[in-house]
């Protein structure tokens, strides 16, 4: 009887004991979540005054406008483990492909805000740029235009982009008309929005 009322009483024990940590566990991983959402647009609110205070500008370069600032969502490699990496930087050189030296220096690690799509920790970049780092499963952007998972980009002048045109003299081409929604969901299936707006670019989260 004793020993019946000892392995109820550990049962219970066990029972508490996981519920508490799943409990810490489920607030440290919403946590990182939030933290990597109020991030994301922290930066995007940054992107889109740095866009006005760096003017791209130049008539006499017709793909000028390829260099405005980006922050863009990529697929990592399947056979890598798949996942989500960003990259936020300027297409200074205009073909296409970001190397480290364009990208956004994060102010607090002096480390570059980008990645391959090999999605290795590297500590030439930030943490932040991989999604997993922050338990965020997917993301999806509405108003995604690309062949990746997404791209916003800010104009000189207020105005927002989901895409970069390659053609010459296509400086207003893939103006976002509507707003945009990003949406972010964790490994816990907790999901949180960023909105962007057409024309002035204000962001908005809930």
């Amino acid at each position: 009887m004793k020993k019946s009322f000892f392995i109820l009483e550990l049962i219970i024990i066990l029972i508490i004991f996981s519920i508490i940590y799943s409990t810490i566990y489920i607030k440290d991983s919403t946590y990182k979540f939030n933290l990597f959402v109020s991030k994301i647009e922290l930066y995007l609110n940054f992107l889109r005054y740095k866009a006005l205070i760096d003017d791209k500008t130049d008539l006499e370069n017709s793909t000028w406008h390829k260099q405005r600032w980006t922050m863009k969502f990529l697929r990592c490699r399947e056979n890598e483990g798949g996942g989500v990496y960003i990259s936020i930087y300027t297409d200074n050189n205009t073909l296409g492909h970001t190397n480290k030296e364009e990208a956004l220096k994060d102010p607090l690690t002096n480390r570059y805000i980008t990645n391959s799509n090999f999605c290795k920790d590297d500590d030439k970049y930030s943490s932040f740029t991989l999604l997993r780092n922050y338990n965020v499963k997917s993301v999806d952007i509405s108003c995604n235009s690309t062949t990746s998972l997404g791209q916003i980009s800010f104009g000189e002048d207020g105005r927002v982009y989901s895409r970069l045109s390659n053609v010459d003299n296509e400086t207003y081409e893939y103006e976002i008309t509507k707003p945009c929604f990003i949406k972010f969901t964790s490994d816990n299936n907790y999901e949180k929005e960023i909105i962007i707006y057409p024309k002035t670019g204000f962001i908005n989260r809930f």
